[in-house]
């Protein structure tokens, strides 16, 4: 099932000048970047730290601080822990980490460039009776052809000339007509057509190595010895560590079946190709909640979570064409799953999955396969199930997980409120729900003199005790409005000449750019009304 918000697109947007305007800002840099950067790391800047934390918040305090009604008419019970990133090993073994977190991955001997072997796409053709291809990088068939397409742009060959791979046998082999087979996973031809690839940015053919298993997992030692009885692991997923904590919880609290646990925190997974900016990095951070229900309630706590956190996302300023709820076909479906449970994605439409869409959040019933594992690894087979009072049962709980990616999110409101405007000088806004504005207010006195900057001074402490505000007194006040629409700061003061007269001040509204006056006593309500306490 696949479900958008509507039919609407939203006009094209540039990643390119998305990541410009992120640097700019101060919204994402490039980690380490004095020294060259390193690939699949990322650092938040002022105006990003802001934006991703007001995420968290929000998500926090909707998901646990604020009553939500179940499907069952009762409200629904959240509590939060917050687990060590590095766990003893055993955790892992019994998740299934150690021994099946791994992706095939391909070298390319001449360019040094590592590949998931599932992410590679040939295009074949007949060379001289044998069968050649040119090898694409893509996360499926619509994001490869999309790759051969701006190959084909950036080396300037006519659609028209029968595509690309038809190109590169005429440029490479000499041959000017090629039969051309549909595109096909590299780790499904054998070892003559391997042989035959020409990879990507390479010269040669045949340089791409054998797929071998790559665990995803980032090892570490604790201790003094670095041994193999001290290896220990980054945390691939918070998941895990609610699950160890499971028993921890029932035990120390009042809560009962059902409940959830709620933690936010950060995860690492050596990814072998990090790329499209922040969306799949090597270390990013989750926001998750295990819930526990009795098995008979599972669909019905499924159906409830997938549509609450739809509707969440809705909520912040995803609501057009660019957000969908996507249920799995049954091919999908994860280890944990068992037959007939559901699990769906929601998903958005980034500028460089256009016009499919990326995941943005999974909600899945993870049956109770997590708690059997942790039970039987660690011999608490019995003492891991839960007792339910009620029902005079033992059992284990089975569990909806929805994980959302903060990473992922902050990205997503990013291009959602990059909105190119001609008619302004900065030539565009970031129009941020007001909830999640990095900036909620900016406080500008017309001129630095006549007695503007001390009622601009006044106002501004008095709002920063609730709200993240900025106080620039120079620059051209066309200047001053045209940094915040980039930071996307939803109102902006002005103290004028008439302030000094009458205790009133400018507002600007950054969608609109419409302009109202109100008494400078109105303006900490003003700005309640429209974002609350945030």
């Amino acid at each position: 099932m696949t479900q958008p918000t509507s039919d609407a697109t939203a006009a094209p947007k540039s990643m390119d000048d998305i990541v410009a305007l992120c640097r700019r800002r101060g919204f994402v840099f490039q980690s380490s970047e004095i020294y060259g950067g390193i690939n699949g790391f990322w650092d938040y800047g002022p105006l990003g730290t802001e934006l991703k934390r007001n995420l968290k918040n929000a998500w926090w305090t909707d998901m646990v601080h604020r009553e939500l009604m179940g499907p069952f008419g009762a409200p629904v019970d959240i509590v939060g822990v917050d687990s060590t990133i590095i766990m003893n090993p055993k955790v892992w073994e019994a998740s299934g980490h150690v021994s099946g977190f791994n992706d095939p991955m391909v070298d390319c001997r001449e360019t040094k460039a590592r590949y998931r072997a599932d992410h590679l796409f040939v295009q074949r053709f007949e060379l001289d009776g044998t069968t050649a291809g040119f090898a694409t990088v893509g996360a499926g068939v619509d994001e490869a052809r999309k790759a051969i397409d701006a190959d084909r742009a950036r080396r300037k060959v006519p659609h028209g000339y029968g595509g690309l791979a038809n190109a590169i046998a005429k440029v490479r082999f000499g041959v000017t007509e090629a039969a051309l087979d549909d595109l096909v996973p590299f780790d499904t031809l054998d070892a003559t057509a391997r042989a035959a690839v020409l990879a990507p940015e390479a010269k040669e053919v045949g340089t791409l190595t054998e797929p071998r298993m790559f665990n995803l997992m980032f090892e570490t030692f604790v201790g003094a010895l670095r041994s193999d009885d001290a290896k220990a692991y980054l945390r691939p997923e918070t998941a895990q560590g609610i699950f160890a904590n499971f028993e921890n919880v029932v035990n120390s609290t009042r809560v009962r079946v059902p409940f959830g646990i709620a933690q936010i925190g950060k995860a690492f997974r050596n990814e072998v190709t990090p790329r499209n900016f922040t969306f799949r990095s090597r270390e990013f951070e989750q926001m998750e909640i295990e819930f526990f229900v009795h098995p008979s309630q599972a669909p019905e706590w499924y159906a409830f979570w997938r549509d609450t956190r739809f509707a969440w996302w809705q909520s912040l300023g995803l609501a057009g064409g660019n957000l969908q709820l996507r249920e799995h076909d049954a091919d999908e479906l994860a280890h944990y799953a068992k037959e007939g449970a559901g699990t769906s994605d929601i998903e958005y439409r980034f500028p460089f999955t256009a016009p499919g869409f990326g995941e943005l959040e999974g909600v899945a019933h993870r049956s109770d396969y997590d708690l059997r594992q942790h039970a039987e690894h660690s011999g608490k087979r019995d003492k891991m199930k839960y007792f339910d009072q009620e029902r005079n049962e033992r059992y284990f709980p089975h569990v909806i997980e929805p994980s959302g990616g903060a990473d992922r999110g902050t990205l997503a409101l990013l291009c959602e409120a990059y909105t190119p405007d001609e008619s302004r000088a900065s030539k565009v806004y970031m129009a941020f729900h007001p909830r999640l504005a990095p900036v909620k207010a900016g406080v500008f006195p017309l001129v630095n003199k006549d007695g503007m900057p001390e009622i601009g001074e006044r106002l501004y402490r008095q709002l920063r005790k609730r709200f993240v505000c900025e106080y620039d007194p120079k620059q051209s006040i066309g200047k001053r409005y045209a940094r915040m629409d980039e930071a996307g700061t939803p109102y902006c003061f002005t103290i004028d000449g008439q302030s000094v007269e009458d205790q009133s001040v400018t507002v600007r509204h950054r969608d609109t750019q419409a302009q109202e006056r109100i008494g400078v006593d109105h303006v900490e309500r003003f700005l309640t009304e429209r974002i609350g306490g945030a």
